[in-house]
C-alpha cells in the first residue's frame, strides 16, 4: 500500500532516456512512477489508491499508447488528470485530434525541459479550473443513427439465431480436424478509433507460423492479402515492440496463445521477395479453413460483433492497430468518423474485379464516411451476396 500523502506523475512505456531527461524536470514533491502499459497502471492505480495527479505517455499521438489509452482511462471513469503525449510529430490533424480529445498537450522530442516544468506545473494546479471553464473539449464522435442500430441488432440476433447449427458443425469440424481453438480475436480500430476485440473462425493449423519459414519458396504473387490468422504459445516480437521492450504493440489472442500480428506481417513481407505472401494450395489451412475463407464464413463471428455494438452490418472495415495509426492524416482520417462494418463499399465495388491499390480502397472508404445513409446501406448488403461467393481472396 502507499503512502497516501505522496503524490505520483505516472509514466507510462516512457525510455529510460527520456525518464533521466525528465529527471532534469522540477515537479516540486510530485514522484515519478513507471508502467510498461496502461493496464499495469489502472491495476495498480485501482489497487493502492495511488494519488496520481498527471500521466506522461511517450507515443504517437494516433497509436495504442496515445489517444486511445486516454479514452480507455475516461472510460474507466478515473480522477480525471493532464494527460500528456510526448512524441517526434505534433504537426497537422494528429495534433488536433488529439487536444479535441482531451490530451492536455503534446510536446516534441527530444524534450526541452524547461518548457515540461513550466507548462506541466501549471496544468496540474490548474486542472480543475480548466476543465470547468471548457465544457466544449471533447469530441462528438460518431454515433450511429437508431434506425441504423435497431436493423444491426435485428439482423445479427436473427442471423446467429438462423446460423446457429451452422456455428455448431463448423465449430464440430475444426476441433475434429486439429487442435486449438475454434475462434480467436486481434485488436482492431473502428468507429471513433475505438479499439475492441474482432472475432473470426481459425482457419488454419496450431503450428501454421512454424512451418512458414519452410514455405517460403512456394510464395505467388497475390493482388490482396488479409493477415493471416496463427496460433501457437510462442509470442514473436516486431522490432519495434522489441525496441520498446514493453510487449507487442498489435497481438492476436486465441485462448491461452497470443502473438504478435505485426511481426508476423512484416515477416512475409520480408522473405516472400514481392509485396504480398500467398501460398497456393497452402498447406498450413486446414481443409475446413479452406471452405470457411473461399465463402467468408470466416467471418460469421463477428456478428456478435455487431450484437455487442462495436461494429455494423455496414460500414468500413476495422483495422490491426499498426495500419490504423498511419491513417491519421487529414486525407485518411475520415474513415474512422463512419461506423465499423462487416461489409462496406469497397467490398462491392471493386472485390474480384482484379486488383485494387491502397489508395483507392481508402478513398473509398472515405466515400462511404461521406455519403452513408440506412438507404444506401441496404443497396450494399444486396450487393454484397454474390461478392461473398467470387473466386479472389481479399
Amino acid at each position: 500500500m502507499s503512502n497516501t500523502n505522496t503524490t505520483y506523475i505516472a509514466l507510462i512505456d516512457v525510455p529510460v532516456a527520456t525518464q533521466k531527461a525528465l529527471q532534469q524536470c522540477n515537479f516540486g514533491t510530485h514522484q515519478f512512477i513507471s508502467f510498461s502499459s496502461g493496464v499495469e497502471m489502472f491495476s495498480k492505480w485501482e489497487r493502492e489508491h495511488l494519488q496520481i495527479k498527471a500521466v506522461i505517455v511517450e507515443a504517437e499521438i494516433m497509436g495504442p499508447n496515445g489517444v486511445p489509452l486516454l479514452q480507455a482511462l475516461q472510460l474507466k471513469k478515473f480522477v480525471n488528470v493532464p494527460y500528456f503525449i510526448l512524441t517526434n510529430n505534433v504537426v497537422g490533424n494528429p495534433l488536433q485530434v488529439a487536444l479535441k480529445f482531451g490530451v492536455a498537450d503534446v510536446f516534441k522530442l527530444p524534450i526541452k525541459p524547461q518548457v515540461l516544468t513550466t507548462r506541466i506545473n501549471f496544468l496540474i494546479e490548474h486542472w480543475y479550473e480548466l476543465q470547468q471553464g471548457d465544457k466544449t473539449a471533447a469530441i462528438s464522435s460518431f454515433k450511429t443513427p437508431t434506425i441504423k442500430r435497431i436493423f444491426d441488432v435485428c439482423f445479427a440476433g436473427t442471423a446467429l439465431l438462423l446460423l446457429s447449427p451452422l456455428f455448431l458443425l463448423v465449430i464440430i469440424l475444426l476441433k475434429l480436424e486439429s487442435n486449438g481453438p475454434a475462434f480467436y480475436y486481434s485488436l482492431r480500430v473502428g468507429t471513433g478509433y475505438k479499439i475492441f476485440k474482432f472475432f473470426k473462425f481459425r482457419s488454419m493449423y496450431v503450428n501454421a507460423d512454424k512451418r512458414l519459414k519452410d514455405l517460403k519458396h512456394l510464395n505467388q504473387y497475390a493482388p490482396e492479402v488479409a493477415a493471416e490468422e496463427v496460433v501457437t504459445n510462442t509470442l514473436l516480437l516486431c522490432d519495434e515492440c522489441m525496441r520498446k521492450g514493453t510487449g507487442c504493440q498489435a497481438p492476436f489472442f486465441a485462448d491461452d496463445n497470443k502473438w504478435c500480428e505485426k511481426q508476423f506481417n512484416d515477416y512475409k513481407k520480408a522473405n516472400a521477395g514481392s509485396a504480398f505472401f500467398k501460398l497456393k494450395d497452402d498447406p498450413r489451412i486446414t481443409k475446413v479453413g479452406k471452405v470457411l475463407r473461399n465463402t467468408s464464413i470466416d467471418e460469421l463471428p463477428q456478428l456478435w460483433n455487431v450484437i455487442i455494438g462495436d461494429m455494423s452490418i455496414v460500414g468500413n472495415r476495422p483495422l490491426p492497430l499498426y495500419e490504423a495509426e498511419k491513417l491519421t492524416t487529414d486525407r485518411y482520417s475520415l474513415r474512422f468518423m463512419a461506423p465499423a462494418g462487416i461489409t462496406g463499399l469497397w467490398q462491392v465495388e471493386k472485390r474480384g474485379k482484379g486488383e485494387m491499390s491502397e489508395d483507392e480502397r481508402l478513398m473509398l472508404d472515405n466515400k462511404y464516411a461521406q455519403n452513408h445513409s440506412f438507404a444506401n446501406d441496404i443497396r450494399l448488403i444486396l450487393r454484397t451476396i454474390p461478392a461473398l461467393f467470387q473466386k479472389e481472396n481479399v
